[in-house]
């Protein structure tokens, strides 16, 4: 067995290991970092001699990496005493079950979403802990420094260990107000992945994945949450439509330009089934967007999709969850709608509100809004503003193509 083989078991089974060792340590960070060295003796270990049961060596590894920790620290000798008895026979460290998802790891998504942590570390902590991504994957993924990335999750750890965050479900009235918080960490990740904000490729399929692997795991653990399974009809919805998105070179593929045969029509019934299960506990925000996906996912073409529902649910989803994308979002909808005079008129109401400073996305709608009502020149201000303020290189190619074709003949 090679570095690969130890990867794919680690990325399956390190959220089930490190949550088994913070239920027995009751030290996340200490959890983590046992379970990472564990990791490090298999890459040394399995080439030479491959395990019967890998995700059961790594557990097993990884308590006694804990469990020299903890002996060295004299603080805590009562608590090894009670982790070394009968180590060698229970059955959590030789008996992993890889089918088996329990509250463990459901707890460990709480514990690494924790509202004491800020965005940023709650990010990285989840990819690191609960999907088993290494910080230069991470760093590699948000186009950070590996430092930065390990700096946020060393942070990380010591704010938990110095809230005392506990490693337990929270009750049943925090939960729902807690999942928020955990639902939004998987939906940063993903939506990183589906459009990066920076740098030169506009997918990173990757990330993307992740999030919807850990959506599932979610979903899977909370059956009865409609809004865990509207973010996975979501991430399914939106990640079918990947493979027609980019050309061969990477180059953006616009939504009317895109081969629909392409789409993930796999995905697309999964997404479905997500969101029909969202569906019978009523829409929250995750489920709005997700049926504004299906719409598109169920449309023949650009032309025949129902834009008119899509401006129905965008104005659901700005009163649930107001915010200028939103808002944005609908304009374009209304454009296609009813025509860009109207869509017009409430982009530029965001602009006398000042709600997008710094962002290209406003320019860019604008920019394509007047371009349709024939003010060219116009357009083209608009569409040079968002070309400077893009941070992604192929969104910005496809800008700086827009600006080309509105250029005045005589320039």
């Amino acid at each position: 067995m090679g570095p690969a083989d130890v990867e794919a078991v680690w990325r399956i089974e390190s959220a089930r290991i490190v949550a088994a060792l913070t239920r027995f340590t009751g030290d996340f960070g200490l959890a983590e970092d046992a379970a990472q060295e564990a990791v490090a003796e298999a890459l040394v270990s399995w080439p030479l001699v491959a395990p019967a049961s890998p995700a059961g060596w790594l557990m097993a590894t990884a308590r006694r990496r804990a469990i020299d920790m903890i002996r060295r620290r004299a603080a805590l000798q009562d608590r090894y005493a009670l982790l070394a008895a009968d180590a060698a026979s229970d059955p959590a460290v030789d008996d992993v079950d890889p089918d088996r998802i329990d509250d463990d790891v459901l707890a460990l998504m709480f514990v690494s979403c924790h509202p004491v942590l800020s965005r940023e570390a709650r990010v990285a902590l989840t990819l690191r802990v609960v999907a088993g991504l290494s910080s230069a994957e991470i760093a590699r993924a948000f186009l950070v420094p590996v430092p930065t990335v390990q700096a946020r999750i060393t942070r990380g750890k010591k704010t938990i260990a110095a809230a005392g965050v506990p490693f337990a479900l929270p009750v049943a009235d925090e939960r729902r107000e807690r999942l928020g918080g955990v639902l939004s960490v998987l939906y940063v990740i993903f939506t990183e992945g589906s459009t990066a904000t920076s740098g030169d490729r506009l997918l990173r399929p990757d990330l993307a994945y992740e999030a919807v692997r850990l959506a599932r795991t979610l979903a899977a653990l909370l059956p009865d949450e409609p809004e865990v399974h509207g973010l996975l009809a979501l991430c399914e919805l939106t990640a079918a439509r990947f493979p027609a998105r980019t050309a061969p070179d990477g180059s953006p593929i616009l939504l009317t330009d895109q081969d629909r045969r392409r789409w993930d029509h796999s995905a697309i019934r999964r997404g479905l089934a997500a969101l029909a299960r969202a569906s019978r506990g009523g829409l929250g925000p995750y489920g709005l967007q997700a049926a504004i996906a299906a719409t598109h996912a169920s449309a023949c073409s650009v032309e025949t999709t129902d834009w008119d529902r899509i401006v129905l649910l965008y104005e659901a989803l700005g009163r649930v969850a107001p915010s200028p994308v939103v808002e944005l979002n609908r304009a374009v909808a209304v454009a296609m709608a009813s025509g860009p005079a109207q869509a017009l008129a409430i982009v530029d109401e965001l602009i006398a509100l000042d709600r997008l400073p710094g962002s290209h996305l406003l320019p860019t709608v604008r920019g394509e809004l007047l371009a349709r009502l024939g003010r060219r020149a116009e357009a083209r201000a608009e569409l040079e503003q968002a070309t400077r303020l893009c941070a992604n290189q192929r969104e910005r190619s496809v800008l700086v193509r827009k600006v080309t074709a509105l250029a005045d003949p005589s320039d």
